[in-house]
């Protein structure tokens, strides 16, 4: 997708970090999921940013910022590298909506400075550790990504489905088609250097469970009908920790924003406005 919303490049941890940058008003962060990029927010920030101010940031090695920091060691710091991005903004305070990973480094910032957190929205996400069986399937994954220097096409048919529900998959074949193009052409480089680094941080993720027991901004949390990656089971927990509301999307898989646009923003912009004002 060509992107109509210019982006900005911000040093954080001496390396470049692009942003989508539009609207006027109270501030809203969108976190997008792995493997996309600020893209994957477009229907949502066209319809937010006739109210508001939306930063969307391209997450290490996604879209067009740099690659992941050296000493990057996990979640947390994801959170604290999108603080730093935040603080170089001049943005104290926030509301914040994270898909998949985005809602992952999302609960982070939550969790480590609560008090600049005006909302949360989380979607299609995970409170707790990755299970067993899928984060050895994932590692598995990572090691022949490692000896080949490349994504083999095989595992980019197997990977595509998993972000979408079966009818997006044939009746919205163009989005399947982008995920699928951005996985033939990324760089041996980027893969090495930043994408499975990234993995490892997203499938051995600590369990943020205890911590979001202890937050009390308004929440909202989503999650498609058909998520495989992060079903619905999991967003009802999130829901249940944080006492909000859990909705399901129905039709839609892992990337619900694209999935079901209108239902997303709807929700979402109902959302902000009762926490907002």
């Amino acid at each position: 997708m060509v992107s109509p919303y210019p982006t900005k490049a911000v040093e954080v941890m001496n390396r470049k970090m692009t942003v989508v940058d539009v609207g006027e008003g109270e501030v809203v962060v969108l976190g997008h999921s792995y493997l996309w990029d600020a893209e994957m927010w477009r229907p949502q920030i066209e319809a937010l940013s006739r109210s508001y101010r939306v930063i969307v940031p391209n997450l290490w090695g996604h879209g067009t910022s740099d690659d992941l920091p050296p000493g990057t060691g996990d979640m947390r710091d994801l959170g604290r590298h999108h603080l730093m991005l935040l603080d170089s903004l001049g943005i104290d305070r926030f509301a914040l909506a994270g898909l998949s990973i985005g809602g992952m480094w999302g609960m982070e910032i939550a969790c480590l400075a609560p008090e600049r957190v005006t909302a949360l929205a989380l979607l299609d996400t995970s409170a707790g550790p990755e299970p067993e069986l899928s984060r050895e399937q994932y590692l598995g994954m990572f090691r022949i990504v490692e000896a080949a220097g490349r994504i083999p096409d095989e595992m980019i048919e197997a990977i595509v489905p998993l972000y979408f529900a079966p009818a997006t998959l044939t009746a919205a074949p163009a989005l399947p088609a982008i995920l699928r193009a951005g996985l033939k052409t990324v760089s041996t480089r980027r893969l090495l250097d930043t994408i499975v680094p990234l993995g490892h941080i997203l499938f051995g993720r600590r369990d943020l469970r205890p911590d979001l027991a202890h937050l009390r901004m308004p929440s909202l949390v989503m999650t498609g009908s058909e998520d495989i990656p992060r079903p619905v089971r999991e967003g009802r927990e999130i829901a249940e920790i944080l006492r909000c509301q859990f909705i399901e999307l129905p039709g839609a898989g892992h990337i619900s924003a694209l999935e079901v646009p209108d239902l997303v923003s709807t929700h979402l912009a109902d959302f902000l406005h009762k926490a907002l004002g």
